[in-house]
């Protein structure tokens, strides 16, 4: 076999496939990659004890209600920029929010155990990410982390954009 054929020949066998298979797998990633930003709509942020979350964000309608420092009830209205709202999703993205489980509740029911609990939703045009987490939650040490700096992240922009107002 001569030197060109063997060129070749290495080219057609190795070459080839590696590129046909790095078009195939991000051309699929590409296309159904389904948390784009032109897509946002808003994030809603519940938070409180046990399943009575009392605290509430929504960011298309700007409505926070929350409890201050003597239990009474505050209903305000909070309106996120677009750069919030932008940092937001970069740092969902970032951190791995869309990989997290929905579910990170510790389970535990018994009666006085009330723990903070945190519900975190990003709604798209055709689909949204909502992730409950137990501030107990046993699971994954790394994927509790992601979920409770991300609720962190949220919590900040919205007391930034308060403050601002």
């Amino acid at each position: 076999m001569s030197e060109r054929a063997k060129k070749i020949f290495l080219a057609v066998c190795i070459v080839v496939p590696f590129l046909l298979y790095c078009f195939f797998y991000y051309s699929q990633m590409f296309k159904n990659a389904p948390f784009r930003f032109t897509d946002f709509e808003s994030i809603v942020l519940k938070y409180g004890e046990g399943d009575e979350l009392i605290n509430q964000f929504d960011s298309a309608t700007g409505v926070y209600k929350y409890l201050n420092t003597r239990d009474s009830l505050v209903t305000d209205t909070i309106r996120l920029r677009r750069d919030d709202l932008q940092y937001l999703h970069g740092k969902a993205a970032q951190l791995g929010f869309w990989n997290l489980p929905d579910d990170m509740t510790s389970g535990d029911t018994t009666a006085g155990n009330d723990v903070p609990r945190f519900y975190l939703q990003y709604n798209y045009k055709e689909k949204s990410k909502e992730v409950t987490l137990d501030v107990d939650f046993n699971g994954n040490e790394k994927m509790r982390d992601v979920a409770k700096t991300m609720v962190d992240e949220v919590m900040r922009v919205i007391n930034d954009a308060r403050d601002r107002q």
